[in-house]
């Protein structure tokens, strides 16, 4: 459960029966929700007004504690979109990180679809492990796997790889025998020269289309009345986000314009 107050800010809680919640703001007996619809407002021992609601999975995203940079909830949206990741499809992810981008994939193959992820660290991957099962269960269409893709994928005709990694362009000739012709390879890059190296890695292996970057910036607006501004915080860079299609032949296909 999480518990909004007025000023904005979230309180995360496993409701039990005879617990009680304590913030500046007061306490807040478990039993005044348990049972209760999601949406009812609740108040503390002072007086104060608290929401509760099922967190959403933007929400569950970025509110665990985590050992490892997830992927913001702006940039897994556009991921999906770009990637074009379906129901049914094979996704092949590394590394498997914090789990968010494991889990949006998964949500968007649905229960006819498949995801594969690498984590080359043991206690990344068992952290990641634990996420999915909190937020999914054990969902039997996952698997999660501790390897190295720059030693390579196992997997054959994948649909899509996903490459949240420090060095993307080693593991590019592993992505490109893994993928399917028309399958397509996503890379998440903190900074411009990762970006460089990623694509003209791909240049050099050959076999890919329609390279693209791009950057997803978000602002907040406030809507109260009359008064209708821009928050004062947006969320700003968090990555650049390269994508390319996987070609049935050895050389590059790349436009002249911007984008698709």
């Amino acid at each position: 459960m999480l518990l909004h107050d007025k000023a904005g800010r979230r309180y995360r809680l496993v409701l039990a029966a005879g617990a009680s919640y304590s913030t500046h703001a007061g306490t807040l007996a478990h039993d005044a929700l348990i049972g209760q619809p999601e949406g009812t407002v609740a108040s503390t021992n002072l007086g104060r007004r608290l929401l509760a609601l099922r967190p959403t999975f933007a929400e569950q995203v970025v509110e665990r504690k985590r050992r490892a940079q997830p992927i913001y909830p702006k940039d897994l949206a556009a991921i999906l979109v770009h990637a074009d990741v379906s129901p049914g499809d094979l996704v092949v992810e590394a590394g498997t990180g914090t789990g968010a981008l494991t889990m949006a994939a998964l949500r968007a193959v649905g229960p006819a679809g498949r995801v594969v992820s690498y984590e080359v660290r043991e206690d990344f991957h068992q952290a990641a492990r634990a996420a999915v099962e909190e937020v999914l269960g054990a969902p039997p269409n996952l698997e999660l796997k501790v390897g190295d893709v720059h030693e390579g994928i196992e997997e054959r005709d994948a649909d899509r790889v996903l490459l949240d990694l420090p060095e993307p362009w080693r593991a590019l000739p592993h992505a490109a025998a893994a993928l399917r012709p028309g399958g397509m390879v996503f890379a998440h890059c903190p900074n411009t020269t990762q970006v460089q190296r990623f694509c003209d890695e791909m240049r050099e292996v050959g076999g890919f289309g329609l390279l693209e970057t791009v950057e997803v910036l978000e602002r907040g607006w406030t809507v109260r009345g009359r008064s209708v501004r821009p928050s004062h915080r947006m969320v700003a860079h968090t990555g650049f986000l390269t994508f390319a299609r996987r070609l049935a032949v050895p050389e590059v296909f790349e436009t002249e314009g911007e984008g698709f």
